[in-house]
């Protein structure tokens, strides 16, 4: 890239290969939910930000066309440090349909586009340049470059990449693919598809339990794929959950649903961090997992085929081209045309390459992801991780767009001004 960056929100774009020293900034790196949040309550507080990113990159590319989200309207909403953000504040302003109840059903593409107007009016000056590399300096804080050349000085750098290397996929299917997932090859993740039109014609395996897996699946059938079989790797039935009007009543309200679990781990999400480390891990990987959205029954039933416990042993890619998915359990494999792994997204320090190798190993860990304390600090002073990173930290509210308030207002009063 030459000349001047792109700027988003109309604010100048900066010289390429500048080192800026004076009235360092909290550099924000990521421009989804998490990233605008965080970088909205900073500049609440007085602080100097700069934003880099693609905004809402990961919910425009990664997320097929016509889904459907499974949070509720009044759990999609980015928490902003003042009223007048909320999703249902976009509608209005975009003179778009309102989503309200807990039966409207809102699609990836109002969210990202609200994502977007966002963005616009508190986070305007958001830079797309890329960053390649963040490193500590000797002085005290950071330097991060960017792909255009320039390097700026940091006091504190918010770590919001969301989902971006994140995907998932387990090592049996990935054996099978030398030269990793791609859309093009026998083996792919759900982040890879934008359009399922590509099956049509075509037979798909999908391999996963969740509303990730369950809704690929749909969509894949309603664009024409010859069949889809969704391959679940547990004993327990592809399951679905209640609508609204069939929540227990005697339980509190969360913004997952009526659970006494669900509450505590929204309202409780602060001691999260203090429970033993295998309890942590398995509380993320169980609590609001592999579930279907209640509105998604109808469309899944007769329309996609089910294989249950028998999980996934490898992948065979024969001369013709087609696949065959071995699976463990007895009995032979299941064949078709591609496999998606729809097996979800971990945290993983080791995908984030832009931190520099002394930067990442002063990092304590938490499994793949950093360890951090109250005010999202990890065990580098100065370096800041929100989102899915913060999961192992927080528990499955940070997985959640909902968990925004609770992320950016903490990191906010840490960084302060």
């Amino acid at each position: 890239m030459s000349g001047h960056r792109r700027v988003s929100g109309g604010v100048p774009g900066r010289v390429p290969g500048r080192v800026r020293r004076h009235e360092e900034a909290v550099v924000v790196i990521g421009a989804g939910p998490y990233g605008l949040s965080a970088a909205a309550h900073l500049r609440a507080r007085g602080a100097r930000v700069r934003v880099f990113g693609e905004p809402m990159a990961g919910w425009r590319e990664q997320m097929p066309a016509g889904m459907l989200l499974k949070s509720t309207p009044a759990a999609s909403d980015i928490d902003a440090p003042q009223p007048g953000h909320t999703l249902i504040d976009y509608c209005r302003a975009a003179g778009e349909r309102r989503y309200e109840s807990d039966w409207d059903l809102v699609p990836v593409e109002t969210f990202a586009r609200y994502g977007q107007w966002f963005q616009q009016r508190l986070v305007p000056g958001l830079e797309t340049e890329r960053v390649v590399a963040v490193d500590r300096r000797a002085t005290g804080g950071f330097e991060v470059k960017l792909d255009g050349g320039e390097v700026c000085a940091a006091r504190a750098v918010v770590v919001a990449t969301g989902l971006s290397g994140a995907a998932y996929v387990p090592r049996e299917l990935a054996a099978a693919v030398p030269d990793g997932p791609s859309p093009a090859g026998p083996v792919s993740h759900s982040s890879h598809h934008r359009d399922l039109g590509r099956f049509a014609g075509r037979d798909l395996l999908v391999v996963g339990a969740g509303q990730s897996a369950l809704e690929t699946a749909v969509l894949a059938a309603e664009a024409g794929a010859a069949s889809v079989r969704v391959v679940a790797r547990g004993r327990r039935a592809v399951g679905f959950g209640a609508p609204p009007d069939h929540q227990p009543r005697l339980r509190p309200e969360s913004p997952f649903g009526r659970a006494w679990s669900l509450y505590g781990l929204t309202h409780g999400a602060g001691g999260f961090r203090h429970l033993p480390e295998p309890v942590r891990h398995e509380l993320v990987r169980r609590v609001l997992g592999p579930l279907g959205a209640w509105w998604l029954r109808e469309r899944f039933t007769g329309r996609v085929g089910v294989t249950q416990g028998r999980p996934p042993t490898g992948v065979r890619v024969r001369d013709d081209g087609r696949v065959e998915l071995e699976l463990g359990g007895g009995g032979g494999p299941v064949e078709g045309d591609h496999v998606i792994a729809a097996t979800g997204y971990r945290a993983d320090l080791g995908t984030l390459g832009f931190l520099g190798p002394a930067l990442r190993a002063a990092l304590v860990r938490s499994g793949g992801a950093p360890l951090l304390g109250a005010g999202f600090a990890s065990s580098v002073p100065g370096l800041y991780f929100t989102g899915l990173a913060a999961a192992a930290s927080f528990g499955p509210l940070m997985r959640f767009v909902v968990g925004t308030g609770f992320a950016s207002r903490r990191i906010g009063s840490a960084v302060g001004a």
